[in-house]
């Protein structure tokens, strides 16, 4: 059985629920295309995205559907540390909301990279948005290519088109709603994977015979936290690699902050993240631990695919390929959006018309997404041909090396007024000498005998750019000064980011902003269609448990998403 054997197994209201699926995507840009007036309202959702949805997208934007494969192999093979390791996203949130969140919205910016320019130089503004651009485009190839396998064999199409056309789909509706088509859509898809999640759930308890049973036959130490393998210093070095790149290089991220109205809602937005990033895990995860209770000696990658199969009846199937694609799909439209932010904003608007108007920065906005989305999508077929291994390489490699360079200096140039351009500027260049070299000869394994620990790549690289950067950093902005001109701009930064938000001029409308847009009518009418789905595959559902897990889902959607539509329809 291949990884994501499912096709033999889907039925017609399968393939109507994932025709529906994606319907309902491409419905939604359609929305939004008509409110995208002014560069912010297309890049930053005129900083009016209410908490509640922005957090659900950050959540969206920070995993994929290889989670789902990867994770649970290792609950399946391991146990409860397949939940462990996902886990460190919580301290990565926490670190990012305490330390950030007030200072993402209170920096009034356009794009993550914008603030750079005031606290250090354009030098640097432009440094990080040029080596990131690359490096995001590559990965979403990526994720393209595991996006057009998993179609390919779920429906059965050819991986070339799978590829193509899921990633016109994903390109289209961020195309036009730009980032409140996104953070809509990434409701949905939350809403469709967790109805995926609450199904499978209750149904791989039962199968393993109940909760009881369940404990009782699991193999000794399965329930434990960690592993002799993935130990608590090897958790703690990878919480502390993504609290760094989710604070800083993780663009989809930081836009989360800014696009909402103010600081309260920036931190409240944090704070349901890091609620999200504890309960999703063990929903997500445990299936595959009591999978080991009835599937047997299988593949640890094909985990996933054979509980959905084992498990799910016609209809609920389809509904579960639509939550693993709406998990990459999430990630890559916000990629999308915000590279083209970056493009246009940093580099159209600084460096080739500072005085475009509005409506001239929405349509550079529109083809800066479609040239992001192209290379994104040429990269995914010279990966699936076999001609991009190389592209592989290049983008791991990136990722260990630039992570600590690009993001300490990120980092401390919002905490800290003591670092100045020179002690950044050198921090990044000696980090980046420091992880190529190590590149050529770091194993894929690193081991630590003195620490009796086994490292990725990826972590040794980012440790030993880390302990390179920081100090280099630090040294070398005591030993320099800054400018007259570096000092000023600096301090008028770093003063706006103790000022609340409505307290600056800039905060006053400016007519870069379209009509005011309330998300609760499309989303409401989202899941109402969620819902109907649900109850309209219910004749092919077998099985009491499945059947009234099915019903009662569906029902709920629909009391939920009526009222919501309705409501808005009467305000309006």
């Amino acid at each position: 059985m291949t990884l994501f054997a499912a096709a033999a197994h889907l039925k017609t209201p399968d393939y109507l629920m994932l025709v529906g699926y994606f319907v309902l995507m491409l419905g939604i840009g359609v929305y939004f295309y008509r409110f995208m007036r002014g560069m912010k309202d297309y890049f930053s959702g005129g900083n009016s995205i209410p908490w509640w949805l922005s957090g659900v997208s950050f959540y969206m934007s920070s995993f994929s559907v290889f989670a789902f494969v990867s994770y649970s192999a290792l609950a399946y093979k391991y146990g409860f540390v397949g939940v462990t390791l996902l886990w460190v996203s919580v301290p990565a949130t926490i670190f990012s909301v305490t330390l950030f969140a007030k200072k993402w919205r209170r920096a009034r910016i356009d794009s993550p990279v914008e603030y750079l320019e005031a606290r250090y130089s354009s030098t640097m503004r432009q440094l990080f948005a040029w080596q990131g651009i690359p490096v995001k485009m590559v990965d979403d190839g990526l994720k393209l290519v595991a996006i057009g396998a998993f179609i390919s064999a779920s429906l059965g199409l050819d991986m070339q088109q799978s590829m193509f056309w899921s990633g016109v789909i994903i390109l289209i509706y961020t195309f036009m709603g730009g980032l409140w088509a996104v953070t809509v859509t990434d409701f949905v898809q939350f809403v469709v994977m967790a109805v995926a999640v609450v199904v499978i759930l209750p149904l791989s308890i039962e199968k393993a015979g109940g909760l009881d049973a369940f404990r009782t036959n699991a193999p000794e130490g399965f329930f434990n936290l960690v592993t002799a393998e993935y130990n608590w210093l090897y958790i703690a070095l990878l919480a502390l690699l993504y609290c760094v790149a989710w604070s800083s290089v993780n663009w989809p991220l930081i836009q989360r902050y800014y696009c909402v109205p103010n600081e309260k809602e920036a931190i409240k937005m944090g704070w349901f993240v890091t609620a999200l990033n504890v309960i999703g895990p063990p929903l997500m995860f445990i299936p595959a631990m009591a999978a080991q209770q009835f599937l047997g000696d299988i593949p640890d990658l094909e985990v996933y695919p054979r509980l959905c199969i084992e498990l799910l009846p016609a209809g609920m199937l389809g509904l579960v390929i639509a939550a693993m694609f709406a998990a990459t799909m999430s990630m890559l439209s916000s990629d999308y959006n915000v590279c083209a932010g970056v493009l246009t904003n940093d580099v159209y608007r600084r460096l080739i018309r500072p005085k475009a108007s509005q409506k001239e920065l929405v349509l550079v906005g529109r083809l800066m997404t479609l040239v992001i989305g192209s290379f994104a999508l040429g990269a995914a077929f010279l990966m699936s041909a076999g001609t991009g291994e190389d592209l592989f390489k290049y983008m791991v490699m990136l990722f260990g090396i630039v992570t600590a360079p690009v993001g300490i200096p990120m980092i401390f140039g919002l905490l800290s007024k003591r670092i100045t351009n020179a002690g950044a500027m050198a921090g990044w260049f000696l980090g980046i000498v420091t992880g190529l070299a190590l590149f050529k000869w770091c194993p894929a394994k690193v081991d630590l005998p003195m620490l009796n620990l086994a490292l990725e790549q990826e972590i040794a690289i980012f440790l030993a750019t880390t302990v390179v950067t920081l100090p280099v950093m630090l040294v070398v902005s005591l030993l320099t000064s800054k400018s007259a001109a570096e000092a000023a701009r600096s301090d008028e930064f770093l003063k706006r980011l103790e000022t609340p938000i409505g307290q600056l001029e800039a905060d006053l409308p400016t007519g870069e902003r379209g009509a005011a847009i309330s998300p609760f009518g499309v989303v409401g009418v989202s899941i109402f269609i969620i819902g109907l789905m649900m109850l309209a595959i219910l004749p092919w559902v077998t099985g009491d448990l499945a059947f009234w897990l099915d019903l009662s889902l569906g029902g709920l959607l629909i009391i939920i998403g009526g009222p919501m539509a309705w409501a808005s329809k009467t305000r309006a």
